[in-house]
């Protein structure tokens, strides 16, 4: 299993804040506290920075690999930006948050995966915009996973996005994710599959809850990859949960140091 910490997004108005005052100590901190809580891996994102994008992504990465030794998440749709927190990232085998079969975007992408060596987010998306059905879904993944490995990307370096859509709009958002993610685990075993899980309970109340059920939901039909909140506690627990109850968790040793820790209490 492996969770990607989604805080520092300038889209959240406190880590924007600290980036527009420079406040290292903040930044510092959230980071800290991700990995403390169980994050794999740290996403940066400063995509509302739109007019210094790259200089940014340059201070927050610096920044973040100051106090934490995790690999980072790059994530932008910004090639320049992109370009420039992968050559800084230092820590591990960095991750790339975005590819797309999307003709240009594949295109822009792609050599930075090779020339780094990084671990890339697929997201199920192509030309035509974004998949409605579980089958537009598979088309996509079939190209994904042909397109990258052709070009030498290990299939255990892809980490395949089916693209969850609230379930506000549509009954069956869910579900097309469940039915890809299967597909994907069924078909392409040596690739993963990841996802933000908030998305499935935008514009509803109690939204914690229903992200946490479609964790466990995707978790138990192959998705092994999260882009989350590593500090909702009761989150973080689920996963160890689930994990020792699917039997990925050999003598619930990670759900025994869980416990131990007082994640539970």
């Amino acid at each position: 299993m492996l969770i990607v910490g989604e805080l520092i997004n300038t889209s959240r108005q406190l880590v924007k804040a600290a980036v527009e005052a420079q406040d290292a100590a903040y930044v510092k901190q959230l980071a800290n506290n991700e990995v403390e809580a169980g994050a794999n891996y740290v996403d940066i994102n400063c995509g509302t920075k739109v007019h210094n994008e790259p200089e940014t992504m340059q201070w927050l990465v610096e920044t973040v690999q100051s106090v934490v030794s995790v690999p980072l998440c790059i994530d932008t749709p910004n090639p320049k930006a992109m370009d420039v927190g992968l050559a800084l990232a230092k820590n591990g085998q960095p991750m790339i948050n975005s590819i797309t079969a999307e003709k240009e975007r594949f295109q822009a992408i792609l050599p930075m995966v090779l020339k780094h060596k990084a671990k890339v987010v697929a997201l199920c998306m192509d030309d035509s915009g974004m998949p409605e059905t579980a089958d537009d879904r598979k088309g996509i993944v079939r190209r994904l996973v042909g397109d990258l490995t052709a070009k030498g990307v290990p299939e255990d370096d892809i980490y395949l996005d089916p693209l969850v859509k609230p379930v506000s709009t549509s009954n069956e958002a869910g579900l097309e994710v469940l039915e890809t993610v299967s597909f994907i685990h069924d078909k392409f075993p040596g690739v993963h599959t990841i996802c933000g899980l908030s998305n499935i309970s935008f514009g509803l109340p109690n939204r914690q809850v229903l992200n946490r059920l479609f964790m466990v939901q995707t978790m138990t039909v192959g998705m092994d990859a999260y882009i989350l909140d590593p500090l909702d506690k009761v989150i973080m627990g689920f996963v160890y949960a689930s994990q020792a109850l699917l039997g990925k968790d050999p003598f619930c040793g990670q759900y025994l140091v869980a416990h131990r820790n007082g994640l539970y209490e």
